[in-house]
């Protein structure tokens, strides 16, 4: 008897690494804006696809950018 295997999803690449990215910047609002969704959460990275390393950039950049008012902290 032979087991059936699921088809595995492709992986995800990190948009930064692509981009050659060095520091992901809290002032480009607009490409942070695609890493939370609309109730205002941060995307973890097993959806978003980042790597580690600008994943925790990334999550940094999104809290400064909130305090500085470039991205809401929650949306009604």
């Amino acid at each position: 008897m032979r087991k059936e295997r699921g088809r595995r999803p492709k992986k995800k690449v990190c948009g930064f690494c692509v981009d050659k990215v060095e520091y992901v910047d809290f002032k480009e609002a607009s490409r942070l804006r695609r890493y939370i969704t609309e109730r205002g959460k941060i995307l973890p990275r097993r959806i978003s696809g980042n790597c580690a390393k600008h994943q925790r950039q990334m999550t940094v950049a999104i809290k400064r950018a909130r305090n500085m008012a470039l991205l809401p902290f929650t949306i009604e």
